[in-house]
């Protein structure tokens, strides 16, 4: 009986006539089509059907891809949920973020109120205390009216600005 090395190498002529250029040009287009596949599995499938070998007994040709793709995609399910949870955890800190911002802005805001009302009009000494900040809100005393200074009230459009 005839003995094979481990790894045999045949040959395949394709002649020019015109069912051999016909041939050629379906093996062409279908691997195109599945480029995946080689020509050496497209001649082995065609010679097990030819033989008329049983399915059974056919080696299956994606049984060593088939695994490698459920982990490819098993890969790229717990990159998506990893991607949800990031901008989910990231969208809750920008909110909070814009939220902190939005608290600065208004206390800054009642600051420049205040410091238009004159609050620098008062004594030195006196340690009337002119901002209470509780629970990060601002509450305001009732200001008296008093003379506003022209220093702070040009200030105060800057204060108003940021």
């Amino acid at each position: 009986m005839f003995q094979w090395s481990k790894k045999v190498v045949k040959s395949v002529t394709f002649n020019p006539e015109i069912a051999d250029e016909s041939l050629l040009a379906q093996v062409e287009s279908y691997l195109e089509a599945q480029p995946e596949k080689t020509f050496s599995d497209l001649c082995k499938e065609a010679l097990w059907q030819a033989l008329c070998v049983p399915d059974s007994v056919r080696p299956s040709p994606n049984t060593a891809l088939l695994p490698m793709e459920q982990q490819i995609g098993e890969l790229q399910r717990q990159i998506a949920g990893l991607e949800e949870r990031f901008f989910a955890k990231e969208s809750n800190r920008l909110e909070a973020i814009e939220s902190q911002i939005s608290q600065l802005t208004q206390q800054v805001a009642q600051l420049a109120i205040l410091l238009s009302q004159g609050v620098s009009n008062q004594p030195a000494s006196s340690s009337v205390p002119a901002v209470e900040a509780v629970n990060n809100s601002v509450s305001i005393p009732d200001p008296t009216p008093q003379e506003v200074d022209p220093v702070i009230s040009r200030l105060s459009q800057y204060l108003d600005d940021f």
